[in-house]
């Protein structure tokens, strides 16, 4: 192909397209932000199988329970609140979900003892439930600076609650992995009485807003402010007057717990005790030292303050680690594998056509592919062996797209003319949407479920056909059509 060719080609706007795309990519990938300490690797973001991390399994202490009742469901809850000294939420009109991991058999006289009997029993916890433990450790982790977790939810087979909530922390290390997520519980503000006594005052659902550590510049104290609820404020209130912490505050610590463990403990301030005597108070500040030390533990308090805490116990019930340098490992060989999956198309093409002028646009427009689909999916996923799977997958399907529009343009071997190339263009193109669709089809359902290792992949597949219907195919067949009509 001559120059004013190749120009008019670039001229093409689906050909342009196609370029600006995978200039566009590479900026992304490379350039926004750079990050030369990377290398080849620019801004991707790997996940736990080429990264190295650790991996955590919880299963939620709670049960649901489907229930029958003649009496009063208002007594059923209290009695067996009261029994189990455990919190328990009724999901609708017949459900019941106890935060507890208490058998059937335990249940059973209590339900009779109410008037009521348990129609079906299954561990785990409401949609509702689920959802909020997703949330908080989101939350959680993404304080911490690690926005690259996947937290999913696990379902067992037969069971329509959520009984496992998984999470993966790429380059964090197993001890630290079970600091952050696996002590999650119930976190609590208690006041202290007499001695070394302690009263409950409220839970975590009390606090309603939390502000940034901040350091005070009279006394260089770093502290976290944070606010109440109404209905907090007024018990925060009704426990300091009760046990006379407004009248001698520094006898009175507020100490803040998590898991029963405590993260905070300090006397109540004289002038916080004075605001109560006259009203409840909705916003405090706790103060936690000075210099480094006050600092780390005022960016600790605000995690738990912030994230709060689980509304379900959890326990760790599976775990594992990929080291970092069998993370490299992995990436090296994965990168040697996309590059000789590369070479064997490449080789299986040219054996079949003989033809560099064939066999080379192929392989550019695949390239161009992959590139694009990493750096569109280096904003939706991580990439790990599953989503390279995906990508190698593409590979493949993207080659078999290109040989039907090739074979189909030069039936029986000869370049067609004009509008004979449109008219077998157009039928092979028919036939690559109809086999696009169907892959979108069957790869949907596992790109919409939590699925930790199969969703990359789908997503993978779906936007490497996607980019294929859309951008490549009709590039390649301007492309091609270019290069037979000289």
């Amino acid at each position: 192909m001559n120059r004013e060719s190749i120009i008019n080609l670039v001229k093409d706007w689906q050909v342009a397209l196609l370029l600006v795309l995978v200039i566009g990519s590479l900026v992304g990938i490379y350039l926004a932000p750079p990050n030369p300490e990377k290398g080849l690797e620019g801004n991707l973001q790997f996940g736990l199988d080429l990264e190295g991390g650790s991996w955590l399994q919880m299963e939620f202490q709670s049960v649901v329970v489907a229930y029958s009742t003649d009496g009063s469901v208002e007594d059923l809850i209290e009695n067996l609140r009261t029994s189990l000294e455990v919190e328990v939420i009724q999901i609708d009109g017949d459900h019941l979900e106890i935060r507890k991991n208490v058998s059937r058999a335990d249940l059973e006289p209590i339900f009779s003892a109410s008037g009521a009997s348990i129609v079906t029993y299954q561990e785990g916890v409401s949609a509702f439930t689920a959802d909020e433990v997703k949330r908080i450790l989101s939350d959680k982790v993404n304080a911490l600076g690690m926005q690259d977790a996947r937290i999913n939810l696990l379902t067992p087979t037969g069971s329509e609650y959520p009984q496992y909530v998984r999470i993966e922390l790429a380059g964090v290390d197993m001890t630290t992995a079970q600091e952050i997520v696996g002590q999650q519980g119930v976190f609590e503000i208690r006041i202290q009485t007499t001695g070394n006594e302690t009263e409950h005052v409220l839970y975590g659902d009390q606090i309603t807003s939390v502000g940034v550590p901040q350091r005070n510049p009279e006394n260089q104290q770093w502290g976290v402010g944070f606010s109440f609820t109404d209905a907090g404020a007024q018990a925060f209130r009704e426990a300091a007057l009760r046990h006379g912490a407004v009248d001698n505050p520094g006898s009175h610590h507020l100490v803040m717990l998590l898991d029963n463990k405590t993260v905070y403990n300090a006397p109540l301030a004289g002038n916080l005790a004075a605001e109560l005597r006259s009203g409840p108070v909705r916003s405090l500040s706790a103060s936690t030292g000075i210099g480094d030390t006050g600092l780390d533990d005022a960016m600790a308090l605000e995690i738990h303050l912030r994230a709060g805490a689980l509304p379900v116990n959890v326990e760790i019930v599976g775990s594992g680690s990929v080291p970092a340098a069998l993370g490299e490992q992995f990436k090296t060989t994965v990168f040697l594998a996309g590059i000789f999956a590369l070479l064997a198309v490449g080789a299986v093409v040219y054996y079949r056509y003989r033809e560099p002028s064939i066999v080379l646009p192929m392989l550019f427009v695949n390239v161009s592919e992959i590139v694009i689909l990493l750096g569109i999916s280096r904003f939706i996923v991580q990439l790990d062996l599953a989503t390279i799977a995906g990508l190698i997958a593409v590979v493949g399907t993207g080659i078999d797209q290109l040989v039907i529009i090739t074979d189909e343009i030069l039936h029986e071997g000869r370049v067609p003319s004009p509008n004979l190339y449109m008219k077998r263009y157009g039928r092979a193109l028919g036939i690559i949407v109809v086999s696009a669709a169907t892959v979108f089809i069957a790869m949907l359902p596992l790109a919409l479920m939590d699925l930790s290792t199969l969703r990359g992949f789908a997503i993978v597949t779906i936007l490497g056909v996607l980019i294929g219907v859309l951008v490549t195919r009709p590039a390649y067949g301007k492309i091609i059509m270019a290069i037979l009509s000289k």
